[in-house]
């Protein structure tokens, strides 16, 4: 199947599409000029139909919250901020008679290196997100929400709050809903860029005004959240595709997709490519064919290798990529994770040891200090590779650096520590012979890096 088949495929289904470095959903991208998005273009999309719809305030019947959460469940989507766990069965965690205030969190912290789609949702279509959290609420029976903004996009946050402030002026936030009894206050959180607080409890405890550092669990969100009150967190994209989910129904979501993986998913395609930006394709879109939406590799070049999930997830080698599908299952049975959806593309120029050493200095900087592995382990390994970028390397670190990203993984409270040993367990997997050549040689075996 060739791209303009795989195209009017996605078109039969309802998904438009670009060529100009992205691949559009018009239900979460939509007036990529930057103006069309107000509340009054996003009601010329179909926009809080789905809202209408479950508070049955145009004749219809209101649907009951366990009727939205199984709509949810039906759809197959999972979580869009990189864990990938089944949105409607976290939603059914949620106590919902539980007597005092219940908590909704959007995780818009986006810090992963390689992502950026949630940032382009809020930016292009607030309102989207707006009803996806208002239906969510529901859902929950919850009556207050935040959305916690990165801290480096402060132009798209200032957007955000503009779209309160139009979804308020309407009636579709605020007491009594469309003149319904559903009743639900939103506030815009902002950032300051700090990566750790992508973590769910990190996030939360830097929204109640402290240092961001992740929480011991149990006890989870779910029971102890925000403020100590029960707490739902998704993500921005979560969100985003809920609206949808709603008008259309959850089968036809997840017909969208594959089974177990449904509905669309954003992919940030960067590196080595013609065309890098987001592309929105069906769950389990063949990874070749993702790359040549996107252009493909860069100058004519050849693929060397994709880091398919964001920085934290291990690489995987061309041979491997160009065989695989792009859905959680398929990703992990390779060896590697989907995750936030960032697809790292490095061609045959890329020198491994320099990416992982900018890889490794990343987690090193971003590490809390919380927890030993994470805070000595993150330095000692950018420490190592470090040395072996610059001709210093000793035969002894290929076993160090595999010894002390093993004693990180599973010994931290969050998954930081992970995130730093998974990319250098990866390197070491697929590419050990690049390794060991500049601890021999003194030199990088890529003949002209750039």
């Amino acid at each position: 199947m060739n791209v303009q088949q795989i195209l009017s495929q996605f078109q039969s289904r309802g998904v438009e599409t670009c060529f100009h470095g992205r691949h559009i959903n018009p239900q979460i991208y939509a007036g990529l000029d930057g103006n069309n998005w107000h509340l009054q273009d996003y009601i010329a999309r179909g926009g809080y139909q789905a809202l209408r719809k479950i508070l049955g305030v145009d004749g219809g019947e209101a649907l009951t919250q366990d009727q939205v959460i199984a709509t949810v469940k039906e759809s197959g989507l999972r979580g869009r901020g990189g864990a990938g766990f089944p949105t409607g069965l976290k939603w059914s965690f949620m106590p919902r008679q539980f007597p005092g205030q219940k908590h909704l969190v959007c995780n818009s912290d986006e810090g992963e290196p390689g992502t950026c789609k949630d940032r382009d949702i809020l930016h292009y279509n607030p309102h989207i997100v707006i009803e996806g959290m208002a239906i969510a609420a529901y859902a929950m029976g919850i009556s207050v929400g935040y959305n916690y903004i990165h801290g480096e996009i402060f132009q798209t946050y200032e957007r955000f709050e503009a779209a309160l402030e139009e979804a308020r002026a309407a009636g579709l936030l605020g007491d009594k809903i469309l003149g319904s009894n559903f009743s639900f206050q939103l506030h815009a959180a902002h950032g300051f860029g700090a990566y750790i607080c992508g973590e769910e409890t990190a996030l939360l405890e830097s929204l109640e005004g402290k240092k961001g550092q992740p929480r011991f669990k149990p006890p989870f969100p779910a029971s102890f959240g925000l403020y100590g009150k029960p707490t739902t967190i998704n993500n921005t994209e979560t969100f985003a595709a809920v609206p949808w989910i709603i008008r259309n129904g959850g089968q036809a979501y997840l017909e969208c997709g594959k089974p177990n993986n449904g509905g669309t998913k954003i992919f940030s395609v960067s590196g080595d490519v013609e065309r890098p930006g987001n592309y929105e394709v069906p769950m389990g879109t063949p990874f070749a064919k993702l790359l040549e939406l996107a252009g493909g590799v860069r100058a004519g070049r050849q693929l060397k290798a994709v880091i398919p999930g964001g920085s934290s997830a291990p690489v995987l080698p061309a041979n491997i990529m160009m065989d695989i599908t792009m859905d959680y299952d398929a990703i992990a049975k390779a060896g590697s994770m989907l995750g936030s959806g960032a697809v790292i593309v490095m061609d045959d120029s890329r020198c491994m040891v320099k990416s992982l050493q900018r890889l490794s200095y990343f987690y090193m900087h971003e590490s809390c200090g919380q927890c030993t592995p994470c805070r000595e382990g993150t330095g000692w390994l950018w420490r190592m590779v470090d040395r072996i970028e610059n001709g210093q390397g000793r035969p002894s670190d290929m076993q160090l650096l595999d010894n002390v990203a093993e004693n990180i993984m599973g010994r931290t409270i969050c998954a930081l520590g992970d995130a730093a040993a998974m990319p250098v367990r990866g390197m070491l997997k697929h590419f050990r012979h690049e390794f060991e050549h500049h601890i021999t040689h003194k030199t990088c075996m890529v003949p002209a890096y750039v």
